[in-house]
């Protein structure tokens, strides 16, 4: 292996943790997104 060319393993860590960044966002911003909108709606009720 030459020492002055990269090799593959970084960028599948890479991959990896962009998979896992998104993973983490969808497991947040799906409840958060939710939660807005169910207030959102209730807020709504107060203005009939």
């Amino acid at each position: 292996m030459n020492p002055h060319q990269p090799s593959a393993a970084p960028a599948a860590i890479e991959e990896a943790r962009g998979g896992s960044a998104v993973l983490a966002w969808l497991y947040v911003g799906i409840p958060l997104a939710w939660g807005v909108s169910q207030t959102f709606i209730k807020a709504l009720a107060l203005f009939k």
